[in-house]
């Protein structure tokens, strides 16, 4: 049996899922298992899906009759496994991370016993990031908003959608639904902080700076949400204040 599995919600994804990198991954990988959650998609997602799990028995389709947002799709993952792996993680379909890292990540979860193990899209001189101008100035204006005044841990990129979390530790902090749409990772380290304490996240919470990333486009999240956030901001003040 793996140590790990990987969830990927989908969500209207047939035209951006990489199926041969997908198929490659499954076909050589032995210690990590895949969970694909088809989030209520209305195009051709679920027939890829399937054709995907049917490779191999490590890899796993989840169909939700209605679209519930990445968030609960991923919680919904966590809360239906069946099987108890050592680490859960999630990774965006459209591999803006690819497969690769989200192995390296796990490799380092495992070298250095981290209970707690996030991507961080951070340019540096060995790093090749890709991300469009407007959205690396937004999203450094939200991540800083976002640990100045939330989190308080000094963490730089929240929003990346790659993580590795201990099977127990990921199956507390997705218990309960969340707030926000696109919020729920930092509302997955606010829990971490305020169930097991500022110093427990200071030693066990990591961030590796990952050395690819790219922009694949076709964001799913709108301008709309965007101009939501402060609403966001506030739900998150005044639940896990």
């Amino acid at each position: 049996m793996a140590n790990t599995c990987i969830i990927i919600p989908c969500y209207n994804e047939a035209s951006r899922i990489a199926f041969s990198e997908f198929q490659n991954f499954i076909e050589k990988q032995t210690d990590i298992d895949l969970y694909f959650v088809n989030d209520g998609s209305t195009d051709d997602t679920q027939n890829i899906i399937n054709s995907l799990a049917k490779l191999a028995s490590n890899t796993k389709a989840l169909h939700l009759t209605k679209n519930v947002g990445k968030a609960e799709a991923i919680r919904q993952a966590v809360l239906q496994l069946d099987t108890v792996y050592k680490r859960i993680g999630y990774l965006d379909a459209d591999l803006s991370t690819s497969l690769q890292e989200i192995e390296r990540l796990n490799a380092i979860a495992i070298k250095n016993n981290k209970p707690f193990v996030m991507g961080s899209r951070v340019k540096l001189a060995d790093t090749q990031i890709d991300r469009r101008l407007k959205r690396h100035y937004s999203g450094r204006i939200i991540a800083t908003y976002i640990d100045t005044f939330i989190l308080k841990l000094g963490i730089y990129d929240t929003q990346c959608g790659a993580k590795i979390i201990e099977y127990r530790l990921a199956k507390d902090l997705f218990k309960q639904p969340f707030k926000t749409k696109w919020l729920f990772d930092v509302e997955l380290i606010l829990r971490a902080k305020l169930s097991y304490g500022t110093s427990y996240c200071l030693d066990n919470i990591t961030e590796i700076p990952l050395k690819t990333w790219k922009d694949i486009g076709k964001s799913k999240i709108t301008g709309f949400d965007i101009m939501k956030l402060p609403i966001d901001f506030f739900k998150i003040h005044k639940h896990y204040r």
